[in-house]
């Protein structure tokens, strides 16, 4: 069983870190990796044209092992926001059809389907939990499955919700898009790099992830699984590195009209950067050797003894299968301000998110035991 990697962090000693979901820390690798490009970049001739590339193919590939697809599938993009926009900009909707998304959904999400709704006279449908319901999760999905019909274009919902860490059951909803011709868009952010996703048995037609958070990359970066639906669509932007003939320096005045197979297309002009590229690759190549799923293991095993807790003192977490256990947020007593209490969690150094009624603790390979402990004592104390 994975065991706490928090030497392979520069994280502060003192400090409890329970809030992976906001910013994922910087690995030493990663650190050291971004740090030899800039000095590498003191000298422009030690600079090759195969430079240009080789690092994205690299990330590409990566993130494909990750997600169980091919590097074809891959684009380097700058944010979420650009990954939604290029897939929908080439989504057709049905005839007096209707986008799909669930209460609260992340903005970029958010926007970037109300976007195209209004352009293509679509109308939007938001799918919420049963109030009532003792499992929020189970109510979410099975009003999720029922929704998606004839008329559905396209679902657009994050793989876990990012305020409470409720969990969608992706091989269903992916399963129920096809059957009825759906496109089927996910926001891995929230997971990605933390629990296992494979895009061929959730039958993902798109799968966008920023990278600074579970990926444990660097910020303005993001990386995009594109089904072969959208293979011969148009990207958002005209890049010469997405040519055919991009790799050979010596025939780019060609004008070469042909893009790169593939996903490759819709991949962000000036991708190579130089700095942020080697970061990236050095953070998949430790999440890879780590596995998703250990993570998960990890992460449950810290989170037992505060999910035991919560239901001592009158909270609420999310049951099995629903919850995730490298984000979750559990609901406290009524008699909690989580306002208050986050001020309090600070002022002893111990860092999480508060997120509407919840407080979001998530956790990752570098916490211990002790970020628990330290969290509990606190509510106990505030209590």
């Amino acid at each position: 069983m994975l065991t706490s990697q928090k030497h392979l962090f520069n994280l502060d000693p003192g400090v409890h870190y329970l809030n992976n979901a906001y910013r994922g820390p910087q690995l030493k690798s990663s650190e050291e990796a971004g740090i030899a490009s800039i000095i590498q970049q003191r000298n422009p001739i030690q600079l090759k044209p195969t430079d240009f590339f080789e690092g994205v193919d690299s990330v590409r590939k990566l993130f494909g092992q990750l997600v169980n697809c091919e590097s074809s599938d891959v684009a380097v993009i700058p944010s979420t926001s650009y990954g939604f926009s290029s897939v929908l900009t080439n989504l057709k909707p049905k005839a007096r059809g209707k986008a799909i998304v669930v209460q609260d959904e992340f903005p970029s999400g958010y926007f970037s389907i109300a976007r195209w709704a209004k352009e293509n006279q679509a109308t939007i449908e938001t799918i919420a939990p049963d109030s009532t319901s003792a499992s929020k999760g189970e109510s979410w999905n099975s009003a999720l499955l029922e929704a998606i019909d004839e008329k559905t274009s396209v679902v657009l919902i994050s793989s876990i919700h990012w305020m409470s860490g409720v969990k969608y059951d992706l091989e269903a909803i992916g399963a129920k898009c096809q059957k009825m011709g759906a496109v089927f868009i996910v926001d891995g952010t929230q997971s990605v790099g933390a629990m296992p996703i494979d895009v061929k048995a959730c039958q993902i037609d798109a799968l966008i992830c920023a990278t600074y958070k579970w990926l444990l990359g660097p910020y303005s970066l993001s990386l995009a699984y594109i089904g072969e639906k959208f293979h011969n669509g148009i990207p958002l932007e005209e890049s010469w590195m997405n040519r055919v003939n991009a790799r050979d320096f010596g025939r780019l005045s060609e004008y070469e009209a042909e893009y790169i197979s593939g996903a490759a297309r819709y991949t962000v002009g000036e991708a190579a950067n130089f700095v942020l590229m080697p970061m990236l690759k050095a953070s998949l190549m430790q999440i890879l050797k780590w596995t998703p799923s250990a993570i998960q293991k990890y992460s449950s095993s810290l989170n037992l003894p505060l999910i035991d807790f919560i239901s001592r003192i009158g909270g609420q977490t999310e049951p099995e299968p629903y919850l995730a256990e490298h984000l979750f947020a559990p609901l406290l007593p009524k008699n909690i301000n989580t306002a208050d209490l986050k001020q309090e969690l600070e002022a002893n150094q111990i860092y999480v998110s508060t997120r509407g009624e919840y407080l979001r603790v998530s956790i990752n390979v570098f916490n211990e035991k002790e970020d628990i402990s330290a969290l509990m004592h606190v509510i106990e104390q505030h209590l």
